[in-house]
């Protein structure tokens, strides 16, 4: 499906498979580099860490408004004091995977209850 310039919103997920012990550390850290990221680069939308019941996947949710947005903030921060494969060696990550993708639907609940649909594209 093809998506059009405007409106196009990107998602850059970010899975981490580490040993149980590792998960609030790693979070801490996830939490520090998504506000710098937000602070530091147009175009940030969002970021959340989420954590697997077991303790063992740790996913880094970030949005941006566009893909270039997301791929210079990554670039600068890879470049940067605490860049992100010292992250990873530093929580002792196992495994990471990565994962890109176009928003093309999204919903939203608005202050009033009402449950909205945004159409990219």
């Amino acid at each position: 499906m093809q998506v059009s310039e405007k409106n196009r919103s990107f998602t850059q997920l970010i899975e981490f498979q580490i040993e149980p012990q590792q998960q609030v550390a790693l979070v801490a850290a996830l939490s520090i580099q998504s506000e710098r990221l937000a602070q530091g680069h147009g175009g940030f939308l969002s970021a959340s860490v989420q954590v697997s019941d077991d303790g063992r996947r740790v996913l880094n949710y970030l949005q941006w408004q566009s893909r270039e947005d997301g791929e210079a903030a990554f670039q600068r921060f890879e470049r940067g004091e605490d860049d992100f494969w010292t992250l990873i060696r530093a929580h002792q990550a196992t495994a990471v995977s990565f994962g890109s993708f176009q928003v093309l639907r999204s919903f939203e609940r608005s202050h009033d209850d009402a449950l909205h649909c945004r159409l990219n594209g």
